[in-house]
């Protein structure tokens, strides 16, 4: 893959290790998509999954295992001592490589509008993806959990979703409730469990070290009561490690939980944590001098290893002979790849022209006072033209899935559900075989601005290829246009249309 984004999905199932596994089932039912990890807690009636998966891919990963979860999870007969509003409680997306912060942004947005669109699960933006201040925080909208937040809709409608049904129309789904969506960097779910079952020690622990009440930048805190093993619990969120570390957050609650007389049982790590971060730790507890990370073993061979790979990819096969399978798929008496693939590969080549120039003007001393500002054009460049690269694939997916639809049975010798379940398929079918075209026309004119920036900081010698660049984006714009209006005839909804239409007149 050539992008990574890292999904870390909250359900509200801890006990039941079935509906657990079928919801895992769900999330990697596709393709680009892997498991790094599962976590179950029984007190707290959670598990946590973390997923990674290709830009393009670990959305609709997501929207599968909340669909799953929505059928096999009903929050009227859920218990546990975690704060939860939804079946799939919180789906937070995290940049790993090729993507940006702002990149898992669209992703957070993509998925809670097609979550409310396709089963009817309210659904609200937080951390970087938040369209109001105050829902940044998760608490902030979580606070009164899922049978509070199911009568306050009702009545105020400062507590209505970002997609969901107006004020008025209804509420939160009956049994899934709402889910919470959003971006954000790696964030560190750290436990530290107290040798005592009083959980308001763990409590008052917690609201002395918690940014929000004047304790440590970012970190989240709560107590609870971890009855079946008999102890209190400080959990956490550091949301940045680099800002507030592990070994900051064991040093002061093991300090205040002293001063009560009590000991630290234990800590735990839920679901995954970056490396440097318990380095960091280690260094924290150890006191090393002068650490870098080089003085890792692994850390050392990995870099040797990655060259010595790079130095053996470095021979170029004839040119011609890259393109050609490409072309020759084209070519084929296939309808896919048709046009919407091609015009992600024009996109994608104008990036790379970009790219190119970039680093050429890197090169030149002469041109050090503009290298910072095309250091990050060549970052962003990079970004999207991975992005392109997947749209290729997933052009001529959707395209098949579109096909797949229309032979579902036909009204002739259909029941009547064979034929609501085949308009369905088509709709749902037709609406993402346009919107990923949408998604490469954005891209490719987000390309083009980028190289229209880049030409005057970059060497002249170069400006024909800055051209080329502009010429190709043009194209990708349009051709994925016109593969988005090719779709749209087999939609229905006149609302979903429309946003289209909006969105196409701004590309236009």
């Amino acid at each position: 893959m050539q992008t990574i984004v890292e999904c870390v999905p909250n359900f509200s199932e801890g006990r039941d290790a079935a509906k657990v596994e079928a919801i895992i089932k769900a999330l990697l039912d596709g393709p680009e998509v892997y498991l790094l990890d599962r976590e179950m807690d029984a007190d707290h009636n959670r598990s946590v999954i973390t997923l990674v998966g290709s830009h393009g891919r670990i959305g609709e990963a997501a929207l599968r295992g909340m669909g799953r979860a929505a059928e096999l999870i009903d929050l009227n007969h859920h218990q546990g001592a975690h704060p939860r509003l939804g079946a799939t409680d919180v789906v937070p997306f995290v940049p790993v490589a090729g993507v940006t912060l702002e990149d898992c942004v669209r992703i957070a947005e993509s998925v809670a509008e097609q979550a409310w669109l396709r089963f009817r699960i309210p659904t609200y933006l937080y951390e970087a993806a938040a369209r109001r201040p105050e829902r940044k925080n998760l608490e902030n909208i979580r606070r009164g959990q899922f049978e509070g937040v199911r009568e306050e809709v009702l009545t105020n409608p400062d507590r209505l979703p970002d997609f969901g049904p107006k004020f008025g129309e209804g509420g939160l789904h009956p049994t899934a409730g709402a889910t919470v969506v959003g971006a954000r960097k790696f964030l560190v779910a750290y436990n530290i469990n107290l040798a005592t079952p009083e959980v308001s020690i763990a409590k008052g622990i917690a609201k002395k070290i918690r940014a929000s009440s004047g304790g440590f930048a970012c970190v989240k805190a709560m107590g609870v009561d971890l009855a079946a093993r008999g102890l209190a619990q400080v959990s956490m969120n550091l949301t940045d490690y680099e800002t507030t570390s592990i070994g900051t957050v064991f040093d002061a609650v093991a300090r205040e939980a002293a001063a009560q007389g009590v000991s630290v049982a234990a800590s735990e790590i839920v679901g995954l944590i970056p490396q440097r971060a318990l380095e960091e730790a280690a260094v924290h507890y150890l006191k090393v001098e002068n650490y870098h990370p080089d003085l890792i073993v692994e850390n050392r061979l990995a870099a040797v290893l990655q060259s010595a790979i790079g130095n053996r990819q470095s021979a170029i096969p004839p040119l011609h002979a890259l393109a050609e399978p490409f072309i020759d798929a084209v070519a084929a008496d296939t309808p896919a790849p048709g046009g919407g693939s091609v015009s992600a590969l024009a996109g994608a080549l104008a990036a790379a022209l970009g790219e190119m120039v970039c680093r050429l003007t890197l090169k030149k001393k002469s041109y050090a006072q503009h290298h910072e500002a095309v250091q990050a054009s060549l970052a962003k460049l990079t970004g999207l033209r991975a992005r392109l690269m997947e749209a290729i694939d997933r052009d001529a997916a959707s395209y098949d899935a579109v096909v797949a639809a229309f032979k579902l049975p036909r009204q002739s010798g259909a029941t009547a559900e064979e034929q609501a379940a085949r308009a369905k398929a088509i709709e749902e079918a037709s609406k993402i075989a346009a919107a990923v075209p949408l998604e490469t026309a954005e891209l490719a004119v987000e390309v083009a601005r980028v190289v229209k920036e880049l030409q005057t900081i970059t060497v002249p010698q170069a400006a024909s290829d800055l051209n080329v660049a502009l010429g190709l984006a043009a194209a990708a714009r349009a051709g994925a246009v016109e593969n988005v209006r090719a779709n749209l005839p087999s939609i229905s909804d006149r609302q979903w249309i429309a946003g289209i239409e909006a969105k196409l007149g701004a590309l236009e």
